[in-house]
């Protein structure tokens, strides 16, 4: 098994890393039809299956499958010079975490994608941990909530192989969770002691501090569940409560405020658009906009 922890030793390159590409403004992406070959699909009919199930954990896990699933397309070569126009998805590198997740775990080329994408994530932890203390709070949350999108779906794997299946079981885990944390309230009295709109997701309008506190109680749940072999939805339910009652106790102990006095926050998507604008910007105008920060 890869060794996460050893990153600065020299790696050859990964066959995900070659089809990885980037947009001309500045993000990353993978093409479906470049990965499909990588993970042994012949037929785009069946990898579309793949791409479906993963669209899904995606918004099982709380977070937008149209932020990281594309529709493209693509031009293939058919013989004689010749081309044509196919369908294509364009992939954010959660979504390809996502499709490695729910590819046939036979093909041995299956375990090297999620041991890459795990290793990807793992320098991207250290490289937050590093940076995270000179951020502003508005890139704070920004790299919080990424982050939260990434282990939410590493929560529900946990949580699935423990038994808990159905969209209700996991919205009933979760609640588990929020309620160890916020002193027995649920995911919708969280929402509405926020004052938020209906369609406002709670973790889109949290202050980093209260995310990180949502991070912690959900890397402590996955944790745990599988390091003791969990198996149940209660005995996973009653996991990740304990997991919220164990940070909000920290939280207590330091003196903090506990997560729902914490002031709700501008929407994450607002910051998200302001990004992406500034990254579009030209060179010499980013760079007089940043001197002047």
């Amino acid at each position: 098994m890869t060794d996460l922890t050893d990153l600065d030793s020299p790696q050859p390159e990964s066959p995900f890393e070659r089809i990885r590409q980037v947009d001309p403004d500045g993000y990353e992406f993978w093409s479906a039809r470049d990965l499909m070959p990588i993970l042994e699909y012949t037929k785009w009919q069946n990898f579309k299956t793949v791409l479906l199930k993963a669209q899904i954990a995606c918004e099982n896990s709380g977070n937008d499958p149209a932020d990281h699933f594309t529709d493209a397309s693509k031009m293939v070569a058919i013989g004689s010079d010749a081309k044509r126009e196919v369908e294509d998805m364009h992939l954010s590198r959660y979504a390809c975490y996502l499709i490695v997740q729910n590819a046939d775990p036979a093909k041995e080329v299956v375990a090297l994608g999620q041991t890459y994408f795990a290793v990807q994530t793992r320098r991207q932890e250290i490289a937050d941990a590093d940076v995270l203390a000179e951020l502003s709070e508005d890139q704070r949350r920004l790299l919080l909530r990424q982050r939260i999108k990434l282990q939410n779906t590493d929560l529900a794997s946990a949580a699935k192989t423990a038994g808990v299946i159905t969209a209700l079981d996991f919205a009933v885990f979760q609640n588990h969770g929020y309620r160890g944390l916020y002193n027995g309230l649920t995911a919708d009295a969280i929402h509405r002691r926020k004052r938020l709109k209906k369609s406002q997701h709670i973790l889109d309008h949290m202050g980093a501090t209260e995310l990180a506190a949502n991070l912690f109680r959900s890397t402590q749940a996955e944790e745990k569940l599988r390091r003791d072999l969990v198996q149940g939805k209660d005995a996973a339910n009653e996991v990740h409560y304990q997991a919220g009652v164990v940070v909000r106790r920290a939280i207590a102990e330091l003196g903090g405020t506990m997560p729902e006095d914490l002031p709700s926050a501008d929407s994450i998507k607002k910051l998200e658009r302001a990004e992406k604008k500034r990254l579009a910007a030209p060179k010499t105008k980013r760079k007089k906009n940043e001197e002047n920060e």
